[in-house]
């Protein structure tokens, strides 16, 4: 188990984060269409999975405009939006918030990707959602770059992503 914190008070998740140079374990996740979603669906694309709770959390969705931003600096980066939020409400948030470069994909069918990804929640108010990270992954889906934020509300450490994302071009 490895300790967070929400607010201070101490929450737990179960598994391990993807380690840096292996790759990353395979998923299907759902789309805004309720279709599936894997990894190979996004090509040689370099991935940059965003991991949160919710969008519904102001500092979840900072992320997501401050990668977004990023990632229109560079051809060829997706961001991955990951929540169990419902995908089509996601998606229009993101939509609403004119995030061209993200794309929503929901783990409310996919009850092994929190495990696999060691952002499983599994105590305190958050138990059953994810855990905030971030991971940047190359064309070929290894791991460039990893981050599980210790404190749930805090925003992830953008520049170290941002790095990753330029070593990968």
């Amino acid at each position: 188990m490895t300790r967070l914190t929400l607010q201070g008070t101490p929450v737990y998740t179960e598994g391990h984060l993807p380690a840096v140079g292996h790759e990353a374990p395979k998923f299907i996740l759902t789309g805004k269409n309720l279709d599936d979603f894997g990894l190979e669906q996004f090509g040689m694309q370099r991935k940059l999975l965003n991991i949160v709770p919710s969008l519904e959390m102001p500092s979840c969705a900072a992320s997501l405009r401050r990668f977004n931003d990023h990632a229109r600096q560079r051809p060829g980066v997706v961001v991955l939006s990951i929540s169990h939020d419902l995908p089509f409400s996601s998606q229009s948030r993101i939509d609403a918030s004119q995030l061209d470069r993200v794309v929503a994909l929901s783990t409310f069918r996919s009850p092994h990707f929190a495990r696999a990804y060691g952002v499983d929640i599994v105590s305190g108010p958050l138990k059953g959602l994810t855990a905030r990270a971030v991971l940047v992954l190359d064309g070929h889906n290894r791991v460039l770059h990893g981050q599980l934020v210790r404190e749930i509300t805090d925003e992830p450490d953008y520049a170290a992503a941002v790095a990753a994302l330029e070593k990968a071009c």
